[in-house]
């Protein structure tokens, strides 16, 4: 459940996150206030899966985007935070590399829960035995709940290509971008994303350590060749281009070829808060709204003056 305005929210608000957040114990709290926010649980080549929580008037729908921990991994930390893995509503899917799709869940889904996939990826689902789980093969926009449209666009990565996504939550005007595994960021992809509140965006590696690694140099040239992954200084780039109201989240940092300081050095300056993403630990969360306005700003952000209407009146509307 979503932390209330009442309950302490740790929102990483310095130029100088750590890519080691504590141990996340900070639950979502016993009240159904209405709210939306959003944590990584974690993301690396180990496994990627993040969460989006909604909840409205007592009812409460979640959102895994990506699923490449194990079931049992997801519930655990799931469960360090107040939700439940059978509570999953949805699992938005960026694409079906190992890391973002885990076999396990083939399984352990819930009862009711959708898959989205994209139709690009869906041979590839299908041969990977996702043909009788309930699916919703999206090219275009999508609802994902009641006044909540998940906006994609295709990114170049190997074959089949990435999925990013802007989550719009009604005529809030508020706003989530979420795009990872991207070849390199394009003119198309950043105006889809321009503006919004939060940013999830991968940064990857550092092209240094990249060259100086002991990788084979078929992997160097797939993950630097424009169809692999963004640098640092590409991810720099686009967040700077997108232009972040309130945070920016930096995913999939390279456990061989990253540093959390190179990581988040091009943001130094930056007028969004900063958190980095860990392997193996959740961030905080990071709170989108509360009720009918806005969640708190980041310290580094002026406050809006005006109050937006509630995404659930927009739903009715």
């Amino acid at each position: 459940m979503l932390p209330s305005p009442r309950l302490k929210v740790s929102v990483m608000d310095d130029a100088t996150p750590t890519r080691h957040p504590p141990a996340s114990t900070d639950s979502v709290g016993e009240s159904l206030t209405d709210g939306i926010a959003f944590r990584v649980l974690a993301s690396s080549s180990r496994g990627n899966c993040s969460v989006l929580v909604i909840t409205s008037a007592g009812h409460r729908r979640v959102f895994l985007i990506d699923a490449g921990l194990s079931p049992r991994r997801t519930s655990e930390l799931l469960a360090s935070t107040g939700l439940a893995a059978d509570s999953i509503a949805g699992v938005i899917l960026t694409h079906l590399d190992h890391d973002h799709w885990h076999p396990g869940w083939l399984s352990a889904l819930p009862e009711g829960c959708t898959v989205h996939i994209h139709r690009r990826h869906r041979g590839r689902a299908e041969r990977g035995g996702m043909l009788y789980l309930r699916t919703n093969v999206f090219e275009t926009d999508f609802e994902i709940a009641p006044g909540v449209d998940a906006r994609p666009v295709l990114g170049s990565h190997d074959d089949l290509g990435v999925a990013a996504f802007r989550f719009d939550f009604g005529r809030t005007g508020r706003a989530l971008g979420f795009a990872t595994d991207l070849g390199r960021a394009t003119d198309p992809l950043v105006e889809h994303l321009e503006g919004v509140d939060v940013l999830a965006i991968e940064s990857n590696y550092c092209p240094r350590l990249q060259a100086a690694s002991l990788r084979p140099d078929f992997l160097k040239r797939r993950i630097t060749g424009g169809s692999g992954h963004l640098s640092n200084e590409q991810a720099a780039e686009a967040a700077a281009r997108i232009a972040p109201r309130e945070h920016t989240i930096l995913l999939h940092l390279s456990l061989d070829c990253n540093t959390p300081d190179r990581a988040r050095r091009g943001h130094a300056w930056a007028p969004y808060a900063l958190t980095l993403a860990h392997d193996t630990e959740p961030t905080p969360w990071i709170p989108l709204m509360w009720g009918s306005a806005p969640a708190r700003q980041p310290r580094r952000v002026p406050t809006p003056t005006a109050v937006a209407p509630s995404l659930w009146e927009s739903a009715r509307a």
